[in-house]
Protein backbone atom coordinates (compact mmCIF):
# COMPACT_ATOMS: atom_id res chain seq x y z
CA UNK A 1 0.00 0.00 0.00
CA UNK A 2 1.28 3.10 -1.24
CA UNK A 3 2.29 5.95 1.55
CA UNK A 4 -0.55 8.66 2.13
CA UNK A 5 2.27 11.33 1.39
CA UNK A 6 3.02 10.10 -2.05
CA UNK A 7 -0.43 11.44 -3.53
CA UNK A 8 0.87 15.32 -3.13
CA UNK A 9 0.42 15.65 -7.18
CA UNK A 10 -3.30 14.00 -6.52
CA UNK A 11 -3.73 16.52 -3.63
CA UNK A 12 -2.45 19.70 -5.54
CA UNK A 13 -4.73 19.00 -9.02
CA UNK A 14 -7.95 18.69 -6.12
CA UNK A 15 -7.25 21.89 -4.75
CA UNK A 16 -6.25 23.80 -8.48
CA UNK A 17 -9.60 22.35 -9.39
CA UNK A 18 -11.89 23.55 -6.59
CA UNK A 19 -9.88 27.39 -6.87
CA UNK A 20 -8.72 26.88 -3.27
CA UNK A 21 -7.06 29.88 -1.67
CA UNK A 22 -3.30 29.29 -1.60
CA UNK A 23 -3.35 28.87 2.38
CA UNK A 24 -5.36 26.00 2.03
CA UNK A 25 -3.09 24.15 -0.47
CA UNK A 26 -0.13 24.84 2.24
CA UNK A 27 -2.00 23.28 4.78
CA UNK A 28 -2.92 20.23 2.76
CA UNK A 29 0.90 20.08 1.75
CA UNK A 30 1.66 20.20 5.58
CA UNK A 31 -0.41 17.85 6.81
CA UNK A 32 0.41 15.31 3.76
CA UNK A 33 4.07 15.81 4.75
CA UNK A 34 3.42 14.97 8.54
CA UNK A 35 0.56 12.05 8.23
CA UNK A 36 2.57 9.04 8.02
CA UNK A 37 3.96 9.66 11.11
CA UNK A 38 1.94 11.23 13.18
CA UNK A 39 0.20 8.66 15.73
CA UNK A 40 -3.49 7.72 15.67
CA UNK A 41 -5.96 9.34 18.57
CA UNK A 42 -6.22 7.63 21.38
CA UNK A 43 -9.41 5.55 21.89
CA UNK A 44 -9.41 3.57 24.95
CA UNK A 45 -9.73 -0.27 24.77
CA UNK A 46 -10.92 0.48 21.52
CA UNK A 47 -8.55 -1.28 18.43
CA UNK A 48 -9.37 0.38 15.16
CA UNK A 49 -5.81 0.94 13.96
CA UNK A 50 -5.89 -1.38 10.89
CA UNK A 51 -9.17 -0.41 9.94
CA UNK A 52 -9.68 0.75 5.98
CA UNK A 53 -9.41 4.19 7.07
CA UNK A 54 -7.24 5.36 4.68
CA UNK A 55 -8.88 4.24 1.02
CA UNK A 56 -8.23 7.70 -1.21
CA UNK A 57 -9.94 7.50 -4.58
CA UNK A 58 -7.42 8.67 -6.88
CA UNK A 59 -9.67 9.48 -9.09
CA UNK A 60 -12.32 11.65 -6.73
CA UNK A 61 -8.31 13.66 -6.52
CA UNK A 62 -7.94 14.11 -9.56
CA UNK A 63 -11.58 15.61 -10.65
CA UNK A 64 -12.98 12.57 -12.48
CA UNK A 65 -15.83 11.91 -10.98
CA UNK A 66 -15.98 15.30 -8.67
CA UNK A 67 -19.02 17.12 -9.31
CA UNK A 68 -20.36 20.48 -8.65
CA UNK A 69 -22.65 23.46 -8.32
CA UNK A 70 -26.39 23.63 -7.30
CA UNK A 71 -28.42 20.87 -8.88
CA UNK A 72 -32.18 20.73 -9.07
CA UNK A 73 -33.55 18.60 -6.56
CA UNK A 74 -37.17 18.43 -8.18
CA UNK A 75 -35.51 17.88 -11.41
CA UNK A 76 -34.49 14.30 -11.14
CA UNK A 77 -30.44 14.45 -11.62
CA UNK A 78 -28.38 12.02 -11.72
CA UNK A 79 -25.63 12.71 -9.89
CA UNK A 80 -21.96 12.11 -12.42
CA UNK A 81 -23.71 8.66 -13.24
CA UNK A 82 -23.25 7.48 -9.49
CA UNK A 83 -27.09 7.82 -8.50
CA UNK A 84 -30.23 9.65 -8.52
CA UNK A 85 -30.23 12.40 -5.72
CA UNK A 86 -32.36 11.27 -3.08
CA UNK A 87 -35.33 12.81 -3.06
CA UNK A 88 -35.98 15.41 0.30
CA UNK A 89 -38.46 18.01 1.14
CA UNK A 90 -37.86 21.19 0.09
CA UNK A 91 -40.75 22.63 0.50
CA UNK A 92 -40.16 24.13 4.51
CA UNK A 93 -38.56 27.66 4.41
CA UNK A 94 -36.22 27.13 7.21
CA UNK A 95 -32.51 27.71 6.23
CA UNK A 96 -31.54 24.03 4.27
CA UNK A 97 -28.34 22.52 2.92
CA UNK A 98 -28.08 19.43 1.35
CA UNK A 99 -25.51 16.96 -0.09
CA UNK A 100 -24.82 14.35 -2.43
CA UNK A 101 -21.37 13.08 -1.83
CA UNK A 102 -19.21 16.19 -3.40
CA UNK A 103 -21.82 18.25 -4.44
CA UNK A 104 -24.13 20.41 -3.00
CA UNK A 105 -27.78 19.97 -4.52
CA UNK A 106 -29.48 22.36 -2.60
CA UNK A 107 -29.19 25.45 -0.75
CA UNK A 108 -31.84 27.93 0.91
CA UNK A 109 -31.25 30.85 3.81
CA UNK A 110 -33.92 33.02 3.87
CA UNK A 111 -33.19 36.69 2.58
CA UNK A 112 -33.96 37.65 6.10
CA UNK A 113 -31.10 36.05 7.36
CA UNK A 114 -29.06 36.83 3.97
CA UNK A 115 -29.78 40.88 5.16
CA UNK A 116 -27.88 40.01 8.45
CA UNK A 117 -24.94 38.74 6.95
CA UNK A 118 -25.82 34.89 8.06
CA UNK A 119 -23.84 32.45 5.93
CA UNK A 120 -25.07 29.20 5.09
CA UNK A 121 -22.83 27.44 2.44
CA UNK A 122 -20.76 24.50 0.95
CA UNK A 123 -17.22 25.09 2.45
CA UNK A 124 -15.94 25.77 -0.93
CA UNK A 125 -17.15 28.22 -2.38
CA UNK A 126 -17.25 29.87 1.36
CA UNK A 127 -13.30 29.90 0.98
CA UNK A 128 -13.55 31.69 -2.41
CA UNK A 129 -16.41 34.76 -1.02
CA UNK A 130 -15.20 35.04 2.61
CA UNK A 131 -11.79 33.37 2.53
CA UNK A 132 -10.37 35.41 5.67
CA UNK A 133 -13.14 33.85 7.68
CA UNK A 134 -12.94 30.68 6.82
CA UNK A 135 -8.71 30.69 7.22
CA UNK A 136 -9.63 32.53 10.60
CA UNK A 137 -11.05 29.23 12.51
CA UNK A 138 -10.54 26.33 10.40
CA UNK A 139 -8.95 23.25 11.82
CA UNK A 140 -7.03 26.56 13.88
CA UNK A 141 -9.04 26.75 17.04
CA UNK A 142 -10.80 23.41 17.73
CA UNK A 143 -9.21 21.02 15.82
CA UNK A 144 -5.27 21.16 14.77
CA UNK A 145 -4.42 19.52 11.08
CA UNK A 146 -1.46 17.78 12.70
CA UNK A 147 -3.10 16.72 16.33
CA UNK A 148 -2.82 13.16 14.63
CA UNK A 149 -2.53 11.23 12.20
CA UNK A 150 -6.77 11.25 11.35
CA UNK A 151 -7.17 14.96 11.77
CA UNK A 152 -4.01 15.34 9.12
CA UNK A 153 -5.99 12.66 6.98
CA UNK A 154 -8.81 14.95 6.56
CA UNK A 155 -6.93 17.85 6.02
CA UNK A 156 -5.10 16.58 3.29
CA UNK A 157 -8.10 14.62 1.85
CA UNK A 158 -10.92 16.71 2.59
CA UNK A 159 -12.97 16.67 -0.35
CA UNK A 160 -16.28 18.41 0.61
CA UNK A 161 -17.94 20.71 3.16
CA UNK A 162 -20.19 23.24 4.95
CA UNK A 163 -19.06 26.18 6.27
CA UNK A 164 -22.07 27.80 8.71
CA UNK A 165 -21.51 31.92 10.13
CA UNK A 166 -24.10 33.54 12.47
CA UNK A 167 -23.07 37.37 13.03
CA UNK A 168 -22.82 39.20 16.58
CA UNK A 169 -26.19 39.53 18.40
CA UNK A 170 -27.66 37.19 15.33
CA UNK A 171 -31.12 35.18 16.64
CA UNK A 172 -32.34 32.78 14.52
CA UNK A 173 -35.65 31.12 15.46
CA UNK A 174 -35.94 28.39 12.60
CA UNK A 175 -33.74 25.51 12.83
CA UNK A 176 -30.82 25.93 10.79
CA UNK A 177 -31.05 21.95 8.74
CA UNK A 178 -27.47 20.69 6.83
CA UNK A 179 -28.53 16.94 4.79
CA UNK A 180 -24.99 14.85 3.92
CA UNK A 181 -26.34 12.11 1.79
CA UNK A 182 -23.64 9.25 1.19
CA UNK A 183 -23.78 7.58 -2.17
CA UNK A 184 -23.53 3.42 -1.29
CA UNK A 185 -22.56 2.71 -4.70
CA UNK A 186 -19.71 4.91 -5.11
CA UNK A 187 -16.04 4.41 -4.34
CA UNK A 188 -14.85 7.93 -3.26
CA UNK A 189 -13.94 8.51 0.36
CA UNK A 190 -16.33 10.90 2.28
CA UNK A 191 -14.00 12.99 3.98
CA UNK A 192 -16.73 15.64 4.89
CA UNK A 193 -15.67 18.82 6.96
CA UNK A 194 -18.32 21.27 8.89
CA UNK A 195 -17.12 24.52 10.11
CA UNK A 196 -19.44 26.57 12.64
CA UNK A 197 -18.93 29.75 13.71
CA UNK A 198 -21.19 31.74 16.42
CA UNK A 199 -20.18 35.00 17.04
CA UNK A 200 -20.53 37.14 20.15
CA UNK A 201 -24.16 36.43 21.56
CA UNK A 202 -25.58 34.49 18.98
CA UNK A 203 -28.21 32.24 18.92
CA UNK A 204 -29.25 29.09 17.12
CA UNK A 205 -30.17 25.48 16.43
CA UNK A 206 -28.42 23.65 14.37
CA UNK A 207 -29.45 19.48 13.00
CA UNK A 208 -27.61 17.55 11.06
CA UNK A 209 -28.00 14.31 9.57
CA UNK A 210 -26.06 11.59 7.61
CA UNK A 211 -27.13 9.18 5.76
CA UNK A 212 -25.74 6.29 3.25
CA UNK A 213 -28.21 5.75 -0.02
CA UNK A 214 -27.51 2.30 -2.01
CA UNK A 215 -24.68 -0.65 -0.69
CA UNK A 216 -21.76 -0.93 -2.38
CA UNK A 217 -20.09 -4.47 -2.46
CA UNK A 218 -16.31 -2.66 -1.25
CA UNK A 219 -15.69 -0.79 1.83
CA UNK A 220 -14.68 2.85 1.69
CA UNK A 221 -13.48 5.45 4.37
CA UNK A 222 -15.18 7.94 5.86
CA UNK A 223 -13.72 10.81 7.78
CA UNK A 224 -15.70 13.70 9.39
CA UNK A 225 -14.56 16.43 11.15
CA UNK A 226 -17.31 18.84 12.95
CA UNK A 227 -15.88 22.24 14.25
CA UNK A 228 -18.41 24.42 16.36
CA UNK A 229 -16.68 27.69 17.60
CA UNK A 230 -19.03 29.35 20.41
CA UNK A 231 -17.32 32.93 21.17
CA UNK A 232 -18.40 34.83 24.14
CA UNK A 233 -22.10 34.80 24.80
CA UNK A 234 -23.03 32.42 22.05
CA UNK A 235 -25.21 29.60 22.75
CA UNK A 236 -25.64 26.90 20.41
CA UNK A 237 -28.09 23.90 20.02
CA UNK A 238 -26.23 21.16 17.85
CA UNK A 239 -28.19 18.02 16.82
CA UNK A 240 -27.14 15.46 14.56
CA UNK A 241 -28.30 11.75 13.63
CA UNK A 242 -25.91 9.75 12.10
CA UNK A 243 -27.26 6.57 10.00
CA UNK A 244 -24.23 5.67 7.83
CA UNK A 245 -24.30 2.85 5.88
CA UNK A 246 -22.51 -0.78 6.57
CA UNK A 247 -19.69 -0.62 3.64
CA UNK A 248 -18.25 2.88 5.06
CA UNK A 249 -15.98 2.56 8.07
CA UNK A 250 -15.66 6.25 9.52
CA UNK A 251 -13.82 8.33 11.94
CA UNK A 252 -15.70 11.23 13.29
CA UNK A 253 -14.31 14.10 15.40
CA UNK A 254 -17.19 16.38 16.80
CA UNK A 255 -15.15 19.47 18.89
CA UNK A 256 -16.91 22.25 20.90
CA UNK A 257 -14.39 25.39 21.01
CA UNK A 258 -16.74 27.14 23.87
CA UNK A 259 -15.60 31.03 25.00
CA UNK A 260 -16.66 32.78 28.23
CA UNK A 261 -19.99 32.65 29.19
CA UNK A 262 -20.81 30.53 26.05
CA UNK A 263 -23.07 27.29 25.61
CA UNK A 264 -23.08 24.47 22.90
CA UNK A 265 -25.78 21.91 23.75
CA UNK A 266 -24.86 18.75 21.56
CA UNK A 267 -27.65 15.85 21.44
CA UNK A 268 -26.00 12.93 19.00
CA UNK A 269 -27.85 9.57 17.88
CA UNK A 270 -25.39 7.67 16.74
CA UNK A 271 -27.52 4.74 14.30
CA UNK A 272 -24.67 3.58 11.99
CA UNK A 273 -24.22 0.42 10.26
CA UNK A 274 -20.57 0.61 9.94
CA UNK A 275 -17.57 0.37 12.10
CA UNK A 276 -17.06 3.94 13.62
CA UNK A 277 -14.61 5.34 16.00
CA UNK A 278 -15.28 8.75 17.25
CA UNK A 279 -14.16 11.77 19.64
CA UNK A 280 -17.38 13.77 20.45
CA UNK A 281 -15.32 16.75 22.52
CA UNK A 282 -15.57 20.11 23.81
CA UNK A 283 -13.32 22.26 24.97
CA UNK A 284 -14.35 24.95 27.60
CA UNK A 285 -11.64 27.83 27.23
CA UNK A 286 -13.52 30.54 28.63
CA UNK A 287 -14.80 31.07 32.16
CA UNK A 288 -18.63 30.25 32.17
CA UNK A 289 -18.37 28.44 29.40
CA UNK A 290 -20.76 25.29 29.40
CA UNK A 291 -21.30 22.21 27.54
CA UNK A 292 -24.20 19.24 27.58
CA UNK A 293 -23.45 16.24 26.18
CA UNK A 294 -26.21 13.67 25.08
CA UNK A 295 -25.42 10.50 23.60
CA UNK A 296 -27.77 7.88 22.00
CA UNK A 297 -26.11 4.88 20.20
CA UNK A 298 -26.79 0.92 19.23
CA UNK A 299 -24.59 -1.04 17.91
CA UNK A 300 -26.03 -4.49 16.17
CA UNK A 301 -24.42 -7.29 13.88
CA UNK A 302 -20.46 -7.59 13.84
CA UNK A 303 -20.43 -4.13 13.66
CA UNK A 304 -17.65 -1.94 16.73
CA UNK A 305 -18.50 1.57 17.51
CA UNK A 306 -15.85 3.20 19.81
CA UNK A 307 -17.11 6.70 21.30
CA UNK A 308 -14.73 8.76 23.16
CA UNK A 309 -16.85 11.50 24.83
CA UNK A 310 -14.38 14.41 26.52
CA UNK A 311 -15.31 17.82 27.98
CA UNK A 312 -12.16 19.89 29.17
CA UNK A 313 -13.01 22.43 31.97
CA UNK A 314 -9.61 24.87 31.30
CA UNK A 315 -11.67 27.65 32.74
CA UNK A 316 -13.02 28.72 35.94
CA UNK A 317 -16.60 28.23 36.81
CA UNK A 318 -16.89 26.13 33.52
CA UNK A 319 -19.38 23.64 33.70
CA UNK A 320 -19.20 20.23 31.57
CA UNK A 321 -21.94 17.31 31.55
CA UNK A 322 -21.99 13.99 29.84
CA UNK A 323 -24.67 11.79 29.88
CA UNK A 324 -24.62 8.70 26.84
CA UNK A 325 -26.59 5.78 27.17
CA UNK A 326 -25.90 2.85 24.21
CA UNK A 327 -27.83 -0.59 23.57
CA UNK A 328 -26.10 -3.62 21.35
CA UNK A 329 -27.58 -6.00 19.47
CA UNK A 330 -25.97 -9.65 18.37
CA UNK A 331 -22.60 -9.77 17.97
CA UNK A 332 -22.25 -5.99 18.24
CA UNK A 333 -19.54 -3.85 20.05
CA UNK A 334 -19.92 -0.66 21.90
CA UNK A 335 -17.49 1.21 24.18
CA UNK A 336 -18.10 4.71 25.53
CA UNK A 337 -14.91 6.26 27.24
CA UNK A 338 -16.47 9.42 29.52
CA UNK A 339 -13.34 12.03 30.47
CA UNK A 340 -14.11 14.92 32.13
CA UNK A 341 -10.48 17.00 32.85
CA UNK A 342 -10.41 19.72 34.75
CA UNK A 343 -7.12 21.87 34.14
CA UNK A 344 -4.93 23.78 36.87
CA UNK A 345 -6.46 27.01 37.17
CA UNK A 346 -10.20 26.09 36.40
CA UNK A 347 -11.27 26.32 40.17
CA UNK A 348 -15.57 26.28 40.56
CA UNK A 349 -15.26 24.07 37.25
CA UNK A 350 -18.01 21.24 36.92
CA UNK A 351 -17.45 18.00 35.65
CA UNK A 352 -19.92 15.43 35.46
CA UNK A 353 -20.59 12.32 33.52
CA UNK A 354 -22.95 9.17 33.42
CA UNK A 355 -21.87 6.53 30.62
CA UNK A 356 -24.83 3.29 30.59
CA UNK A 357 -24.44 0.20 28.55
CA UNK A 358 -27.19 -2.71 27.43
CA UNK A 359 -26.77 -5.94 26.14
CA UNK A 360 -29.35 -7.45 24.22
CA UNK A 361 -27.29 -10.91 23.60
CA UNK A 362 -24.77 -13.11 24.96
CA UNK A 363 -22.40 -12.48 22.24
CA UNK A 364 -22.60 -8.69 23.00
CA UNK A 365 -19.72 -6.93 24.21
CA UNK A 366 -20.02 -3.43 25.63
CA UNK A 367 -17.93 -0.95 28.10
CA UNK A 368 -18.81 2.01 29.84
CA UNK A 369 -15.25 3.60 30.61
CA UNK A 370 -15.36 6.92 33.42
CA UNK A 371 -12.54 8.61 33.42
CA UNK A 372 -12.09 11.50 35.91
CA UNK A 373 -9.01 13.91 35.51
CA UNK A 374 -9.10 16.57 38.42
CA UNK A 375 -5.96 19.28 38.22
CA UNK A 376 -7.39 21.72 40.66
CA UNK A 377 -9.15 22.29 43.54
CA UNK A 378 -12.78 23.71 44.69
CA UNK A 379 -14.48 21.79 41.87
CA UNK A 380 -17.24 19.48 41.80
CA UNK A 381 -17.05 16.01 39.92
CA UNK A 382 -18.11 12.67 39.74
CA UNK A 383 -19.20 10.01 37.42
CA UNK A 384 -21.66 6.92 36.96
CA UNK A 385 -21.21 4.07 34.67
CA UNK A 386 -22.86 0.73 34.40
CA UNK A 387 -23.10 -2.48 31.65
CA UNK A 388 -25.42 -4.95 31.92
CA UNK A 389 -28.52 -7.07 30.28
CA UNK A 390 -32.37 -6.87 30.73
CA UNK A 391 -33.59 -7.71 33.24
CA UNK A 392 -35.43 -10.63 33.42
CA UNK A 393 -38.12 -9.61 35.90
CA UNK A 394 -39.06 -6.55 33.68
CA UNK A 395 -39.28 -8.82 30.82
CA UNK A 396 -41.83 -11.34 32.64
CA UNK A 397 -43.82 -8.88 33.55
CA UNK A 398 -44.18 -7.27 30.46
CA UNK A 399 -45.04 -10.22 28.60
CA UNK A 400 -46.63 -11.82 31.59
CA UNK A 401 -49.28 -9.01 30.54
CA UNK A 402 -49.98 -10.59 26.69
CA UNK A 403 -46.49 -8.98 25.23
CA UNK A 404 -44.84 -10.76 22.69
CA UNK A 405 -40.87 -11.01 23.71
CA UNK A 406 -39.53 -8.63 20.60
CA UNK A 407 -41.86 -5.61 21.87
CA UNK A 408 -41.23 -6.47 25.15
CA UNK A 409 -37.80 -5.63 25.04
CA UNK A 410 -38.52 -2.57 22.39
CA UNK A 411 -40.63 -1.01 25.65
CA UNK A 412 -37.87 -2.13 27.98
CA UNK A 413 -34.79 -0.19 25.61
CA UNK A 414 -36.94 3.00 25.02
CA UNK A 415 -37.14 3.25 28.90
CA UNK A 416 -33.67 2.91 29.06
CA UNK A 417 -33.12 5.30 26.54
CA UNK A 418 -35.63 7.48 27.50
CA UNK A 419 -33.32 9.38 29.91
CA UNK A 420 -31.13 10.95 27.32
CA UNK A 421 -33.74 11.51 24.80
CA UNK A 422 -35.51 13.40 27.31
CA UNK A 423 -33.12 15.58 27.69
CA UNK A 424 -32.64 16.94 23.83
CA UNK A 425 -33.73 20.26 23.42
CA UNK A 426 -35.57 20.58 20.32
CA UNK A 427 -38.86 18.85 20.31
CA UNK A 428 -38.51 17.55 16.40
CA UNK A 429 -34.91 16.08 16.76
CA UNK A 430 -36.78 13.71 19.98
CA UNK A 431 -39.32 12.72 17.80
CA UNK A 432 -37.33 11.92 14.94
CA UNK A 433 -34.26 9.81 16.91
CA UNK A 434 -36.91 7.93 18.69
CA UNK A 435 -38.06 6.68 15.19
CA UNK A 436 -34.93 6.11 13.65
CA UNK A 437 -34.28 3.82 17.12
CA UNK A 438 -37.89 1.86 16.24
CA UNK A 439 -36.49 1.52 12.82
CA UNK A 440 -33.01 0.14 13.91
CA UNK A 441 -34.43 -2.34 16.18
CA UNK A 442 -36.88 -3.49 13.74
CA UNK A 443 -34.21 -4.83 11.44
Amino acid sequence: MAKLHDYLEQVNVFSALKEEPEWMLEMRQAALAKVDDLPFPKIERVRYERWPLFSIDEATLAGETAFGGIIDPTAGNEADGLGAVPAFDAMDSHPTVVQYDQATVFEQLPQHLVDQGVIFTDLFTAMQEVPELVNQYYMSKAVAFDEDKMTAAHAAFMNSGLFLYVPKNVVIEEPLEAIFYHNGNSQAHFFKHVLIVADEHSEFSYLERFQTKGDQAKKISGNIVVEVIAKAGAKVKFSAIDQLGVNITTYMNRRGYVLRDAMVDWAIGVMNDGDVVADFDSDLVGEGAHSEVKAVAISAGRQTQGIDTRVTNKAPHSIGHILQHGVIRERGVLTFNGIGHILKGAKGADAQQESRVLMLSDQARGDANPILLIDEHEVTAGHAASVGRVDPEEMYYLMSRGLRKEDAERLVIRGFLGSVLTAIPVKEVQQELVDVIEGKLLA
